[in-house]
């Protein structure tokens, strides 16, 4: 059993469900998925239950949880013991990630900066731009995934990766507005959108809201500040069959049969994100993740955009 493969089951033990642990771990979820079935191959017996609301550790699970946080801790106790040995000092990077990241963005670029620097520790946090941006300019973040650039001189940023943004439907609703190309966006006229509220991405708000609203569609209320729609509560409100929400193709969370998702004739929104860093920084750890990031993707169909 594998230091990887214990902290996979850890986290997933620790967060109730595969998806969130995916995301904590910045690796894919059908990844994950197979890490956890391997151990249960290996010690012959299930390790977890599935449900509908989650994940659980069984009885033999928790035996293995408590073991593998012990060892864990023992593990990096070890490695800290080791650098303080050996004069070689371990860095923290700080980093902010929104949510909704795909999922292979940041994982491709953190294993290449641990072969380069395996003294630098990583630690990542969930932010909305807004936060993420507070965080930069108090230097408590060394690096921010925005879904807007910044104005002014104060960071350098560069674009890493572009979604094409789909739409998530009650599946009866979308089979009737789908044609063989997609769901054409005026088509949602009338549906009411599950959106985000306006304070965790300025910018980026009133840049869909624009877009919405120029093929006829009432956005409606923003959602409250500090009240984050998390995925399960986006797929019950389109389950439903009144209401819609935008999402990149390949999205994390599994869909029930009631929900589906569809191209956006067109590709009319496009989602990107944004690595920015403070200007002054001359870490050369924050610069090689930098350069590993510097390979911007189209997440999307490769149908031309409208």
């Amino acid at each position: 059993m594998e230091i990887r493969a214990m902290r996979a089951f850890v986290a997933v033990a620790e967060e109730g469900s595969l998806s969130a642990a995916a995301r904590r771990l910045h690796i894919s979820q059908p990844a994950l998925s197979q890490t956890v079935n391997a151990l249960e191959r290996e010690f012959g017996t299930r390790l977890l239950t599935r449900s509908s609301t989650g994940v659980q550790a069984t009885e033999t699970g928790q035996t293995l949880l408590a073991e593998a946080r012990a060892v864990l801790a023992r593990y990096d106790q070890a490695v800290a013991a080791m650098a303080a040995r050996t004069g070689e000092s371990t860095a923290t990077l700080r980093i902010g990630i929104p949510l909704e990241l795909p999922a292979d963005l940041l994982s491709r670029a953190l294993l290449d900066l641990a072969a380069a620097y395996p003294s630098t520790r990583v630690q990542a946090r969930h932010l909305s731009t807004t936060a993420q941006l507070a965080e930069l300019r108090k230097g408590d973040l060394h690096l921010g995934l925005l879904r807007e650039r910044p104005l002014g001189q104060e960071f350098d940023a560069m674009l890493v990766v572009e979604e094409r943004l789909g739409v998530l439907l009650a599946t009866q609703r979308a089979a009737e507005l789908a044609d063989p190309d997609g769901i054409r966006l005026d088509a949602l006229n009338g549906l009411d959108w599950v959106g985000f509220a306006r304070s965790g991405s300025p910018a980026w708000y009133d840049e869909l809201t624009a877009i919405l609203r120029s093929h006829g569609i009432d956005p409606g209320a923003p959602v409250p500040e500090g009240q984050p729609l998390i995925a399960e509560v986006k797929l019950a409100s389109v389950s439903a069959g009144h209401a819609f929400t935008l999402a990149p193709p390949g999205w994390s969370q599994p869909l029930p049969d009631t929900a589906t998702w569809y191209p956006l004739t067109g590709h009319p929104i496009v989602r990107r994100t944004w690595a920015v860093w403070n200007a002054g920084s001359h870490r050369r750890d924050l610069g090689h993740l930098i350069a590993a990031l510097d390979q911007p993707t189209v997440q999307g169909p490769s149908s031309t955009t409208g």
